[in-house]
């Protein structure tokens, strides 16, 4: 989920929750990665987001949401990149 997140906030784009919750999961139905329901998933995608916007890579405005620089380095594959260069 939180890769789906930043996958879509990185085009420097503001959001409303709805919009980008709408593209998070398109992205995740195309991979066929959509497991439990559209409700569940709606929570999980706010509880992330959520903790985006507490580490510093979400700007939260109001009720809108946007990327900040730096936002790759939620993803899994930054964090895999880094892991794989300590080793």
């Amino acid at each position: 989920m939180t890769d789906e997140l930043v996958v879509v906030l990185q085009d420097s784009k503001t959001y409303e929750f709805n919009s980008l919750f709408e593209s998070v999961y398109e992205n995740l139905k195309e991979k066929n990665a959509v497991s439990g329901g559209e409700e569940m998933l709606r929570l999980r995608a706010y509880e992330k987001l959520q903790n985006l916007v507490t580490r510093g890579l979400v700007e939260k405005k109001g009720k809108t949401y946007k990327g900040l620089d730096g936002i790759e380095k939620a993803s899994s594959a930054y964090a895999a990149a880094q892991q794989a260069k300590q080793s």
